[in-house]
C-alpha cells in the first residue's frame, strides 16, 4: 500500500532506500534542532519551547510537502530568515518578538495569494537571476558572521569596527576547532557532518572551562525527558503594526522582506534539489511545481501559529536524494525522526553557542558557493550582486542588501538604454525599497 501511494516502484527506489534515504537528510539537516532555538531565543522567546515547535513546525511542514507533492524534500525553520527575525525585526527594530510572529503570518497569507494566483512565479521573474543568486551568498556570508560573533572569533572594536576575539577563551577555542573538525568531516564527505561537529564540542565542553567558574557546558540528569510545552510561544503572534499607519510603515518593508527572501530560498531549492532526483521534465519544469507552492504557503503560515520564523524547503534534502531516495517516503522519514528528536530536549538545550557557531559558518560556506554561478566577467551582473553581497552583512539587514542590488541593477539598466528589460514588478519593487531608504512617504517618520 505504502509502495503503491508513493509509486516507489516507477521512480526506481524500495521502501528501505527511502528509508536510508529518509535518515541521511535528517542527519544533515538535525542541527536546525539546536541552532534555530539559540538564534531566536535572543528576542526573548522561550528556548525550550522553540525546541518544541521546530520540531513540529518540521515535522508537520515535511509531511505536507510529501503528501502534496509525492517528492523528497524536507522542511524546517529557514536559516538566515531566523536571523532576519531576530536580528533586524527584534533587535534592529526594536520590535517584540510577538509582532514578528504576527508579520510571519501575514507573509504567510500573502505568500499563499500569491502562490494561488500564479503572481509568485512573475514576481521571481521580474528579479535579475544574478542577484537572486547574489541573496543567497550574501545571507550566508551574514549567518557565518553570526557564526564568528557568537563563537568569540570576533568582537567589536571601536577603530576597527571588528577585531579578533580572544583565541586563549575556552569557548573560543573550541569554536575554532569545531570549525576545522565540521570543514573536516564535510570534505570527506561524511553523512551528518554538521550534527556530529555539534555533538563532539558539545562533549569536549564538558571537561572545558568557560573562564567563569564553570564549564562550556553544563548539563545535569538524562538527556531524555517529555518535550518542553511549546505554551510560551504557541499562537502568541500579535498584531499591533496594524493598529496605526505609523506601525504598519515599520512593518511594511520587513514583510516584503520576509516575502522576498522567503520566495528565493524556496525556489531556488525546489528546483535544485528536483534536478538531482531527475523529477524535472524535458523543459527544466517542476511538475507539481503548484503543490509545492501551496505546501510552502501554508507551511509558513502555520510556523507563525506556532511560534517560530518562517518555514522553508532545506537544501539539505539533496543529501537523501543522493542516498537514493526519489519520493514523498523519504521525507516521511525525516518527519517521524523529527518528532523522535523531541524527546532529546534536554540535550539539544545543553549545546552551548560555541558549538552552534560553527554550524553557521559552515551553512554560511555551503550558502556562498553559489556565487561561481554569477557571472563575474560581466559588470551589469557582477556590480548590483557583489553590493548585495556585501551589503547584507554590513548593515546587519537582509532588506537593506537586497534594496541595494535591487535599485542598482534597475538604475544600471535604464542608464545602458535597456529600460524595456526591467518588467513592471521590477521597478515596482525597487521604488518601494527607495522610498524606504530615503524615508520618503509612506516610509517617512510620523
Amino acid at each position: 500500500m505504502v509502495s503503491r501511494f508513493f509509486k516507489l516502484e516507477s521512480r526506481g527506489t524500495t521502501p528501505f532506500r527511502e528509508f536510508q534515504a529518509g535518515l541521511t537528510t535528517f542527519a544533515a539537516m538535525a542541527y536546525i534542532l539546536a541552532v534555530n532555538p539559540s538564534i531566536l531565543a535572543n528576542t526573548g522567546m522561550d528556548k525550550g519551547a522553540l525546541v518544541t515547535v521546530t520540531a513540529i513546525t518540521a515535522a508537520v511542514a515535511t509531511t505536507l510537502m510529501a503528501l502534496f507533492t509525492n517528492y523528497p524534500i524536507a522542511m524546517a525553520p529557514g536559516m538566515g530568515i531566523n536571523a532576519f527575525f531576530t536580528f533586524t525585526i527584534c533587535l534592529a527594530k526594536g520590535l517584540p518578538w510577538s509582532e514578528a510572529l504576527g508579520m510571519v503570518f501575514v507573509n504567510g497569507i500573502i505568500f499563499l495569494s500569491l502562490s494561488v494566483s500564479g503572481i509568485r512565479e512573475k514576481i521571481i521573474a521580474s528579479i535579475p537571476l544574478g542577484l537572486k543568486i547574489a541573496v543567497t551568498c550574501g545571507v550566508g556570508l551574514f549567518i557565518a558572521f553570526i557564526g564568528l560573533k557568537n563563537g568569540g572569533v570576533i568582537a567589536a572594536s571601536p577603530n576597527t569596527f571588528v577585531t579578533v576575539g580572544d583565541f586563549t577563551a575556552g569557548p573560543t577555542a573550541l569554536c575554532l576547532a569545531g570549525i576545522v573538525l565540521t570543514a573536516l568531516l564535510v570534505a570527506r564527505k561524511v553523512p551528518g557532518a554538521i550534527v556530529l561537529g555539534i555533538l563532539a564540542i558539545t562533549v569536549v565542553g564538558l571537561f572545558t572551562s568557560s573562564g567563569s567558574g564553570g564549564m562550556v557546558t553544563s548539563m545535569t540528569g538524562s538527556p531524555f525527558s517529555l518535550p518542553h510545552s511549546a505554551a510560551p510561544v504557541f499562537l502568541k503572534l500579535t498584531f499591533g503594526f496594524l493598529k496605526s499607519w505609523a506601525a504598519f510603515k515599520v512593518a511594511l518593508p520587513l514583510i516584503f522582506t520576509l516575502l522576498l527572501v522567503d520566495m528565493f530560498d524556496n525556489i531556488g531549492t525546489l528546483i535544485g534539489v528536483s534536478k538531482r532526483a531527475g523529477l524535472l521534465d524535458e523543459n527544466g519544469r517542476l511538475p507539481r511545481a503548484g503543490r509545492a507552492l501551496l505546501a510552502d504557503s501554508i507551511a509558513t503560515i502555520l510556523s507563525a501559529l506556532c511560534g517560530t520564523s518562517t518555514v522553508v524547503s532545506y537544501i539539505e534534502s539533496a543529501s537523501g536524494v543522493e542516498a537514493g531516495g526519489r519520493t514523498g517516503l523519504t521525507a516521511i522519514w525525516v518527519a517521524i525522526f523529527m518528532l523522535f528528536a523531541l524527546f532529546l530536549s534536554p540535550l539539544i538545550l545543553a549545546i552551548p553557542p560555541c558549538a552552534t557557531a560553527p554550524a553557521l559558518v559552515i551553512v554560511g560556506i555551503f550558502m556562498m558557493q553559489s556565487v561561481v554561478e554569477i557571472d563575474m566577467t560581466d559588470f551589469e551582473t557582477a556590480a548590483p550582486a557583489v553590493l548585495t553581497i556585501f551589503a547584507i552583512p554590513l548593515t546587519f539587514s537582509i532588506a537593506q542588501g537586497i534594496g541595494i542590488g535591487l535599485i542598482c541593477s534597475v538604475l544600471l539598466r535604464v542608464g545602458l538604454g535597456k529600460a524595456r528589460q526591467v518588467p513592471f514588478l521590477g521597478y515596482a519593487v525597487a521604488f518601494m525599497f527607495f522610498l524606504s531608504f530615503f524615508k520618503i512617504w509612506p516610509f517617512s517618520s510620523p
